[in-house]
């Protein structure tokens, strides 16, 4: 029998409203206030600067010609189904795994939206070193690395946990 939403993961599903509705507030803030590539220095190894990414992260086939836009809208759209339907069948009290698939739902479709819209992703966050810079993200980018890196890390600890059930039984 399927589990109702309240007993599901899609319980958590506000969290995909969250960074959501960040993400997309904070790119309209930098669209209505920053011209494009301005900057400004915040701290010694962080500015925020306006660029636009036609491609997925680090840029990735920035420079295809167009049809990228549709691959990663496709993409956003068919991970996101997928993450939903894998939280309709699991338990709400799974909140590692219900957190990092919410949190990637989020950003990807904070990031689709923004591909529909404008035909580019928005990016502010960049971080440096000197004269080397970390490819600039937004709030959708952070929040699909993080639920990327909890979704991982919850397969270490869902291993060690069956180890050690194999290991007593």
């Amino acid at each position: 029998m399927p589990l109702s939403w309240k007993e599901s993961g899609l319980r958590w599903y506000w969290v995909v409203v969250a960074v959501f509705l960040i993400d997309q507030l904070s790119k309209q803030w930098v669209l209505a206030n920053f011209e494009l590539y301005e900057s400004v220095r915040l701290l010694p190894v962080f500015n925020f600067t306006y660029v636009r990414n036609y491609g997925a992260a680090f840029s990735f086939l920035s420079d295809a010609g167009g049809w990228q836009r549709w691959l990663f809208t496709f993409v956003a759209v068919g991970f996101s189904a997928l993450l939903t339907v894998w939280l309709r069948k699991q338990s709400h009290s799974l909140w590692r795994l219900n957190l990092a698939y919410t949190l990637v739902i989020g950003g990807a479709l904070g990031n689709l939206i923004d591909r529909l819209q404008h035909g580019f992703v928005v990016d502010f966050l960049d971080f440096y070193w000197n004269t080397s810079h970390f490819p600039a993200f937004n709030i959708a980018d952070s929040a699909i690395c993080v639920g990327a890196g909890l979704i991982i890390l919850d397969s270490f600890w869902a291993s060690s946990k069956d180890s050690n059930h194999a290991a007593k039984g």
